[in-house]
């Protein structure tokens, strides 16, 4: 009994994630992430969880400033001895209905070997979502793409306290560094709530 409840669990599992990866070019293109961030929705899902909340991110769900305030772990199918780039941004700076800023660069980690997130070369340090007050959900978007071999940054680095980060252009950085095609994505909306504040106060380095 217990041996078949367990396969039956499993099996669901797998119909899940299954359809979870079919469902993402569909979601990207319905939050209209093709075309604002990028023109090709990607084919994968990224696995993205925030274990200080115990939240994960699922294709638009909406989360809260205070639930992704600590770096989450992310993972995705990586080939063998293969090397990756991580994006996150947001492309609703400082609203959707007004993005003069977009895209706000949040996290960029290059050179990952397989989804090792932690053995890659970030060049900008992960900083959590911050919308401003009264403008709505914004749209957080994660892209992994495929690298050809390893990337030589030629950009400054930015720490987690260094606010310049606007008007980024994720499709612009993966053409310059030859990147292609996102190939796993994934993405949450938030909004406004008491911990944005501390966002900003942590943002201080001007260089």
């Amino acid at each position: 009994m217990k041996r078949t409840l367990c396969l039956a669990l499993t099996a669901t599992v797998i119909l899940f994630c299954q359809a979870q990866q079919e469902n993402v070019p569909e979601a990207f293109t319905e939050n209209e992430i093709v075309p604002d961030v990028v023109p090709v929705a990607p084919p994968a899902l990224v696995k993205v969880s925030y274990p200080s909340s115990g939240k994960q991110v699922s294709l638009g769900n909406e989360l809260t400033p205070t639930q992704v305030k600590d770096q989450p772990t992310v993972s995705w199918d990586a080939e063998p001895g293969a090397m990756y780039t991580l994006i996150m941004t947001d492309p609703d700076a400082p609203s959707r209905a007004n993005p003069k800023m977009r895209e706000w660069k949040h996290w960029v980690v290059i050179n990952v070997p397989g989804s090792d997130v932690a053995s890659g070369e970030t060049v900008a340090e992960y900083v959590s979502s911050a919308p401003p007050q009264k403008s709505g959900l914004h749209r957080y978007i994660f892209l992994v793409y495929k690298q050809s071999g390893k990337v030589q940054f030629d950009e400054p680095k930015l720490s987690n306290r260094n606010p310049n980060r606007g008007k980024f252009r994720a499709a612009e950085f993966a053409e310059k560094y030859q990147l292609g095609s996102p190939i796993a994505g994934n993405f949450y909306q938030a909004q406004y709530d008491d911990y944005v504040p501390q966002v900003y106060a942590s943002l201080t380095e001007t260089k």
